[in-house]
């Protein structure tokens, strides 16, 4: 899943359902958007969103995302499952 915003700041993270999400590409300017391009030759899901963006941009690339931002994610999560079909 990637998280941008209309600046193109642009978090990518990863779940693989051990531990919490993490952050696997952060970027700003041109970097963020080839991240959000990489993002849609690959049908990531992608959430527009500035405040979760900006939040997630001060976690560190390999790390998980803090405890206080699991809620956020998690509802961007299931938003994005149920519209690819993953979950009802």
């Amino acid at each position: 899943m990637t998280v941008e915003t209309r600046n193109q700041l642009a978090v990518a993270l990863h779940y693989d359902r051990t531990g919490a999400p993490r952050v696997i590409a952060k970027g700003k300017g041109t970097i963020g958007a080839k991240i959000v391009e990489i993002a849609r030759a690959n049908d990531i899901p992608i959430e527009e969103n500035e405040v979760l963006a900006g939040a997630l941009s001060n976690v560190e690339i390999g790390d998980e995302i803090p405890a206080e931002l699991y809620k956020a994610v998690a509802e961007v999560l299931i938003f994005v499952l149920r519209l690819s079909g993953r979950i009802r």
